[in-house]
């Protein structure tokens, strides 16, 4: 029995390897040559021929024999048709076996923006790298950046466009919202929604909302009220349903909703 377990482990181990090769073989098959990307070229029983070049800025390399070539924008099987074809054109070589392998993808870059430590483009180096990865490599979301961002791009020729909760992604336990990134993707990481405090307060101004933090600890981030505030009959104005101000009176363990305004009021005593 013990054997059985073990043969039925291995063979799941060795499918979900498959599956994985698999997958990267067809994002292999699917990627297109970007200006930047870095490739080496070797030609079957002609060893004279291997090149290991850079995609340059107007999508050409220059190679051995046929001199400038096109191959940007290309899928890599594509690029290494082109190339065979024009070696067997110029009659160098009869029957040509032309192979490419990506050595960096550079070509494809990353927008991150927003309440991040370094906003800019960043190169997708691996076929594999997740949202979390590209957030890591643009220095992190901000102490003032959202939980909360928005991934946009497209995927098979359909626009994406997903909100994702990076703080549940990893308190929850969520990794399938880790997504894969891909070229011309924009991460955008907004401002955290803030609530604002004053009146009686120690330290009256605008603080960032917590994940379920409650109108009482709200109260506590200001500093608690001073000693001629009380908590009693806490102000609260907020957003009315239909986008107009609203005052009202909340239960202090109520939950803090973004733009939150607390007004602590002077005790009478």
């Amino acid at each position: 029995m013990a054997l059985k377990r073990w043969l039925s482990t291995l063979l799941l181990v060795l499918a979900a390897a498959f599956s994985v090769c698999a997958n990267a073989q067809q994002n292999l098959s699917e990627y297109r040559l970007g200006d930047g990307d870095n490739i080496r070229i070797t030609v079957f029983q002609n060893p004279d021929l291997t090149l290991e070049t850079r995609v340059s800025e107007n999508s050409t390399i220059t190679y051995p024999l046929i001199g400038t070539v096109k191959i940007g924008g290309m899928t890599i099987a594509a690029a290494g048709e082109t190339i065979a074809n024009a070696l067997k054109a110029g009659s160098y070589i009869q029957q040509p076996q032309v192979n490419i392998q990506l050595v960096r993808n550079l070509g494809n870059q990353v927008s991150v923006l927003g309440q991040v430590g370094r906003p800019g483009r960043y190169p997708l180096e691996t076929f594999s790298t997740h949202l979390s990865e590209m957030l890591a490599i643009a220095g992190g979301i901000t102490a003032t950046g959202a939980e909360v961002i928005i991934l946009s791009g497209m995927r098979d020729g359909v626009p994406l466009r997903r909100e994702i909760d990076i703080a549940s992604m990893f308190i929850d336990n969520n990794p399938q919202d880790d997504l894969v990134v891909a070229g011309g993707d924009v991460i955008y990481v907004s401002r955290a929604p803030m609530f604002y405090i004053y009146g009686e307060v120690q330290r009256p101004g605008s603080y960032r909302v917590e994940r379920g933090m409650t109108i009482r600890q709200a109260l506590a981030t200001g500093g608690g009220p001073t000693l001629r505030g009380t908590e009693r009959k806490l102000g609260v104005h907020r957003r009315g349903a239909d986008g107009g101000p609203e005052t009202t009176i909340t239960n202090p363990n109520d939950p803090v909703r973004p733009d939150d305004v607390f007004y602590v009021r002077e005790s009478i005593f």
